[in-house]
């Protein structure tokens, strides 16, 4: 006759302790955290939204503002300059001088069970989510969405994994 036995202490050994991590998730959500942040900030080096999709242009008022921000855009009879063309041609969109909606963006652990990911910049979610000149009267013009705070099929399976990995403690 063939025996086979179990160590019960053991597999309630390394169920106690993926009890103690689910009850602590802290570790796994800085992890996701630290992810998406460098997955949002991604979005706006590509110029594309989580799902692939590209961001729409700059809009001719947009590209003047930012030229005038720099001495030589320009030549002394108005037409732009080789060196305005080339920054008017690199301009992504939501990259202005100082980079602030793109640079502030990070995590933050709310509880035990709970991170937000985003910008404290006050314009964020109009970046995001677009606005109209009707709805916001302040615009010179409608705002397209350009989606940069969400989940990419890769990062919803980053997260199942780093969450996975964490509570069987491997």
């Amino acid at each position: 006759m063939i025996e086979s036995s179990v160590n019960a202490q053991g597999v309630l050994s390394i169920l106690g302790g993926v009890m103690q991590r689910m009850d602590n998730m802290q570790p796994a959500l800085a992890e996701i955290g630290e992810d998406m942040t460098e997955s949002m900030k991604r979005h706006f080096a590509d110029a594309k939204a989580p799902d692939g999709t590209p961001w729409a242009p700059n809009s001719d008022v947009t590209v003047a503002m930012y030229l005038g921000l720099f001495k030589n855009s320009h030549k002394k009879d108005g037409t732009l300059s080789k060196r305005g063309a080339a920054r008017a041609a690199s301009k992504k969109p939501g990259t202005g001088e100082t980079k602030a909606l793109q640079t502030t963006i990070n995590y933050q652990l709310e509880g035990q069970d709970t991170v937000s990911i985003g910008s404290p910049m006050v314009y964020g979610a109009m970046f995001n989510y677009g606005g109209t000149r009707e709805a916001f009267p302040h615009l010179w013009g409608d705002i397209p969405a350009r989606e940069f705070a969400g989940f990419s099929d890769a990062d919803r399976a980053n997260i199942v994994d780093i969450v996975g990995t964490y509570i069987v403690g491997a």
